[in-house]
């Protein structure tokens, strides 16, 4: 994996400015080859990051994104832990995407057994990326991911057996330490086959863990095991949170 391009703001509005930069790149090179846009979308202070300014853009072609969520509560839709209710609230109700290309958990299964809704969120990811050829593992164009204090990304917390899944797209952790318990998740796999990986972290409270698991190429946790098998990973930062890095000094 090449080096991770580390870009750091002064503030989250300059932050804002540049990630909507780089996914307006990225849509038109994406749609440019494969005439599509498939990102992972995830929660927390994320999505409000992300369309602060990419909702105004203009000459995005909306129709063309594949919408998927890197981890999702296993909540009802419109419940204040839902992800899709996160970023329905602060992005997708100002953008015109179509409905059937964001691809939520189907809430009739949350009363069912588990690998219900995993079977369901990964065929609907096989009817994206695998209905022409066989894959071994879906390859977004973008995934949008934030990092919490404790290292954990998507829904794989530091030493859980999830870190080690190397088969399945979607898993489910019911005993997430951050409630809710009960969600599913992509897999690390499934993460680090991505064209582009982005991380979002602001904040002083990220810079300890931020200045691990950038700088300790040692470190196992789970935000510090991205590392795309081909693609480029990069990190937007406030200057709050990158204060300890000394790859921003």
């Amino acid at each position: 994996m090449s080096a991770p391009i580390v870009y750091t703001f002064p503030n989250t509005q300059e932050l804002s400015i540049s990630l909507a930069d780089l996914v307006v790149k990225l849509c038109k090179e994406s749609i440019e080859i494969r005439d599509r846009f498939t990102v992972g979308i995830s929660g927390g202070s994320l999505p409000k990051l992300l369309a602060a300014d990419l909702k105004n853009r203009q000459g995005i072609e909306w129709e063309k994104w594949e919408v998927f969520f890197c981890d999702e509560r296993l909540v009802p839709l419109d419940h204040e832990d839902s992800n899709y209710s996160l970023c329905k609230k602060e992005f997708f109700d100002h953008v015109s995407i179509p409905e059937d290309q964001i691809y939520t958990i189907n809430p009739s299964l949350l009363q069912e057994e588990d690998e219900e809704i995993v079977d369901d969120y990964e065929k609907k990811l096989i009817s994206v990326f695998a209905t022409v050829n066989s894959v071994k593992f879906p390859v977004f164009d973008l995934l949008l991911l934030g990092v919490g204090p404790d290292g954990h990304t998507c829904s794989l917390f530091p030493d859980h057996p999830l870190l080690d899944e190397n088969v399945g797209w979607v898993a489910y952790i019911g005993d997430s330490p951050k409630p809710p318990p009960r969600r599913i998740t992509f897999t690390l796999p499934v993460v680090n086959h991505a064209h582009n990986i982005a991380f979002v972290a602001t904040g002083e409270g990220k810079q300890d863990v931020l200045k691990e698991i950038i700088e300790n190429s040692e470190s196992k946790l789970p935000s510090a095991l991205v590392k795309p098998v081909t693609g480029k990973l990069y990190w937007f930062l406030d200057d709050a949170a990158a204060t300890k890095l000394t790859l921003s000094k």
